[in-house]
């Protein structure tokens, strides 16, 4: 199908692809050049992060905790690391032995401290023994985005107005894995790479491209004047994501906010909406297990098609 043809017509209806909101401690940070156990507590620190995530071009992820995180960071090597804290109460595994290799190969400094200072210093719930600091992630132009895909047309996903970090981590996670092209954010009423997002999405932040732009929907009829085919995800629509009709196409898929699903004027812009078909008595999908589900479809249709 060409963008010449006759585009589908958007059915009505919200998104609801989770409703539960998780409560978020921790906003995008700013704790470069802090010392663990200084003046400022947890709350100051919060305070701070807020004012960093709200800045229009800052992705945030300078602030990155869990073994699995800390370890992709250090292989991935794609911006500099300030330092790895490490708990002096942990057991030596495989997976701390190997960022202490990596530390020292790409001679990051590594600070041992107690569990209670360490503490302390983390900003999620659970640190897992180790902490880095490093560079921001810079937001890529989101035009470079259709332009990064050589051999596979393109897939992106848009999210529009995802607050919570746990499902936006969760999301990158998945999309980094089934070999998405990148994500579009909205600069505004949206969650950055905050510390408990970082965690969440386990490296994948190291890998996959993410673009920040000004407005959603006017990034859409960009998008689809440049060749894209626009899909939401809706849970009222009609069709669902087995008949979506471009899935082998380039194309952009859009997920809607926790709870409120896509937005008016944003559901206004998409060439089809379609809903994952429900089987049981729950309502709807979280919106990351949505996210999940949606992709892996794409996929196969898309593996069916070669």
């Amino acid at each position: 199908m060409s963008r010449s043809q006759r585009r589908p017509q958007p059915s009505r209806g919200r998104q609801q692809a989770g409703k539960k909101k998780s409560s978020n401690r921790s906003g995008t940070n700013n704790t470069r050049g802090r010392q663990p156990g200084g003046n400022k507590n947890r709350n100051d620190r919060d305070k701070n992060q807020t004012k960093v995530r709200n800045r229009p071009d800052n992705l945030g992820g300078d602030h990155i905790e869990g073994r699995q995180a800390v370890r992709e960071l250090l292989r991935a090597g794609t911006r500099r690391t300030q330092q790895v804290l490490i708990s002096e109460d942990v057991h030596t595994t495989a997976i701390l032995a190997e960022i202490a290799d990596l530390c020292e190969e790409r001679r990051v400094p590594i600070r041992q401290l107690s569990a209670r200072k360490l503490d302390d210093y983390a900003l999620t719930e659970s640190h897992q023994g180790v902490i880095a600091q490093a560079e921001s992630i810079r937001p890529v132009e989101f035009e470079s985005l259709i332009a990064r895909s050589s051999h596979e047309p393109p897939l992106l996903v848009a999210l529009d107005g995802v607050t919570d970090p746990g499902n936006l981590g969760a999301i990158l996670r998945t999309a980094e894995v089934a070999g998405v092209t990148g994500i579009v954010l909205p600069r505004h009423r949206a969650v950055r790479l905050t510390p408990a997002a970082v965690k969440a999405a386990a490296g994948a932040v190291e890998h996959l491209p993410i673009a920040l732009v000004a407005g959603l929907p006017t990034t859409i009829k960009e998008m689809s004047d440049r060749g894209l085919w626009i899909v939401g995800l809706d849970g009222t629509a009609k069709n669902s994501i087995y008949e979506m009709r471009v899935a082998t196409e380039p194309l952009m898929i859009v997920l809607g906010a926790e709870g409120e699903g896509l937005s008016h004027l944003t559901k206004k812009r998409c060439d089809q909406l379609v809903s994952i078909p429900q089987i049981g008595h729950l309502e709807s999908l979280n919106v990351s297990n949505a996210a999940a589900i949606t992709i892996y479809e794409i996929q196969r249709q898309r593996e069916m098609d070669h």
